[in-house]
């Protein structure tokens, strides 16, 4: 199996201009943290990635349709990653024009996947500005950090743009580091104890018989901008929480490179929690540094999954962007690759964000802020709740961090059509105005667990009051990984894409999570508050939080 670490970042596309280049004409805008320390030497190695255009996308889409849907009889009948590749792989003729362009520039020092639809090539500052006219690159940095980036505008070639979708390591920066939230408790100081492991077990009703078995099981998480896990960590972890059920403490496989730096809350949180609840389970974890300065590592991840065939089912990922901060060609591209994963058997679970509805600030007139993957129609967005009683184990309520809305750039797709009109037509009179959201935009979260006021154990110590969708994620991904065991010894096949199944069952093996609001715009019209929950499906918390027996007993039925 030839592996290989790719990344790209998104860019804009305008229309053609007339000296035959399309141009990708976006305000290159870097954040105000990042200064220029000037032009980079015209030797200096750069690695671009190439996203050839794929064929089939179409016929793709409408094969996870057909294995991800339970009334279909192709349901669980999953691809290979062969199969994929026969699908998807560009054609000859785009293979070939992308190729000459690249060698009549001297570039022949090039990488490709399985799939044959990424490239990864090296050349020097000086070749790249020919190949891509207007782009002019200049290291930034920020934090002891440093980049490499074009600050302008660049073009391709008319006779090959319609042969791309993109071409990465030029525009897009790397977000802030998104750690976990750490807040203050709620009630009066040392009265919370927080939540652990034997408290998620008895809110979900998970028993110390319910730990994974399966042979053939495993589950993953995937860490960013240099966050790392301590095995040490994961070690006193579950010496201290994991006494009352059978667990492992140690992790099976990292995938990349672990950093010798400072273990990362995030990263801890993660690993902690999905090999709690997920419980004698094989787990992975994906650790994508990004350390090359024109690699950014979220798609060097998303390319590693479509290049080796014997994956983890269930990853869970606590990352995400501001929609409109992305291009639509590159949020596209990744939806394609979200695909490619639920076609083959593998559950993508998304972190909803912890910005309730975010806002967005367009001169006098404020709307909210979806943001991405979350928002993506093809992974399964995690939402987050408190404790109604934050002294008991008590039900649950909204996390008024809860990230969820409605997407500005993918339609609602049609596996979630009635749930959400059905909660639009009922709480029409107390929702914010249309002018802030999109009502026919792919809806999320689709589902919720606890995300206030966990226990983590990083650098050897015990952290109360962590909180976020990155902590609930990994809750709900170690469950469904619990319920692929038991399917797997039933030789029934994995869940896979599971929203066209979730959004069929209505809420059964679910608690509905019906009170509180999450965040929204500050201002005159909606005050700081977004959407709230409501009966049944919500744009805050889904369908509900996990009720582990009776979820397994709806999911182990086909």
């Amino acid at each position: 199996m030839n592996t290989i670490l790719l990344f790209f970042v998104p860019l804009l596309f305008s229309s053609l201009v007339s000296s035959g280049f399309l141009e990708y004409d976006q305000n290159v805008i870097l954040p105000q943290e990042w200064s220029q320390a000037g032009r980079v030497d015209p030797s200096e190695q750069l690695e671009l990635t190439f996203a050839l255009k794929q064929q089939n996308v179409d016929l793709l889409e409408e094969t996870l349709r057909r294995v991800s849907d339970p009334d279909s009889p192709h349901y669980g009948k999953h691809l290979s990653l062969q199969e994929v590749s026969s699908l998807v792989r560009p054609s000859a003729l785009t293979q070939k024009l992308v190729h000459r362009w690249l060698q009549t520039h001297g570039i022949s020092n090039c990488r490709t996947v399985h799939t044959q639809d990424f490239l990864q090539c090296s050349t020097t500052a000086e070749v790249a500005e020919a190949l891509l006219p207007g782009s002019r690159f200049h290291r930034y940095v920020r934090n002891g950090h440093s980049i490499v980036r074009s600050s302008s505008p660049y073009s391709v070639h008319n006779e090959v743009h319609q042969h791309l979708d993109f071409v990465g390591g030029l525009h897009r920066v790397p977000p802030r580091e998104k750690d976990a939230n750490r807040k203050g408790p709620r009630s009066k100081a040392g009265a919370h104890l927080g939540v652990t492991p034997a408290v998620l077990r008895t809110r979900y009703n998970l028993t110390a018989t319910d730990v994974g078995s399966a042979e053939n099981n495993s589950q993953a998480v995937a860490q960013f901008l240099e966050q790392y896990y301590h095995p040490a960590d994961l070690a006193e972890f579950m010496q201290m929480f994991g006494g009352t059920f059978q667990h492992r403490s140690e992790v099976d496989r990292v995938v990349g490179t672990q950093g010798g730096g400072k273990a990362g809350l995030e990263a801890s949180l993660d690993v902690e929690y999905i090999m709690s609840t997920g419980a004698n389970i094989s787990t992975w974890v994906f650790t994508n540094p990004g350390r090359h300065e024109t690699q950014e590592p979220f798609l060097q991840w998303m390319v590693l999954l479509s290049n080796m065939s014997d994956l983890p089912w269930v990853h869970t990922i606590s990352y995400g962007d501001d929609e409109d901060s992305l291009s639509a060609a590159y949020m596209t591209r990744i939806n394609t690759e979200f695909m490619k994963a639920g076609v083959r058997g593998l559950s993508l679970l998304f972190a909803s964000g912890d910005s309730g509805a975010g806002c967005r600030h367009l001169g006098k007139e404020n709307t909210f802020r979806p943001s991405f993957p979350a928002s993506s129609p093809y992974v399964t967005t995690v939402g987050g709740t408190s404790f109604k009683n934050p002294f008991k184990v008590t039900y649950e309520v909204t996390d008024y961090i809860s990230g969820g809305g409605f997407s500005n750039v993918f339609k609602m797709p049609e596996y979630q059509v009635s749930a959400v009109e059905g909660y639009l037509k009922s709480v029409k009179a107390t929702l914010p105005p249309q002018s802030y959201f999109n009502t026919s935009g792919r809806a999320y979260p689709d589902m919720a667990a606890l995300s206030d006021n966990y226990w983590v154990v990083s650098n050897r110590v015990p952290i109360p009051w962590v909180s976020g969708t990155s902590a609930s994620t990994p809750v709900v991904g170690g469950m469904l990984s619990l319920i692929n065991g038991q399917r797997l010894s039933r030789g029934l096949p994995a869940l896979g894409f599971l929203n066209p199944r979730l959004y069929k069952l209505k809420g059964p093996g679910l608690f509905d999570v019906t009170e509180g609001c999450h965040l929204g715009c500050l201002d005159e019209k909606v005050q700081g508050q977004g959407f709230c929950a409501a009966p049944s499906w919500d744009p805050v918390t889904g369908w509900g939080t996990p009720n582990y027996p009776a979820l397994l007993a709806a999911l182990l039925s086909q």
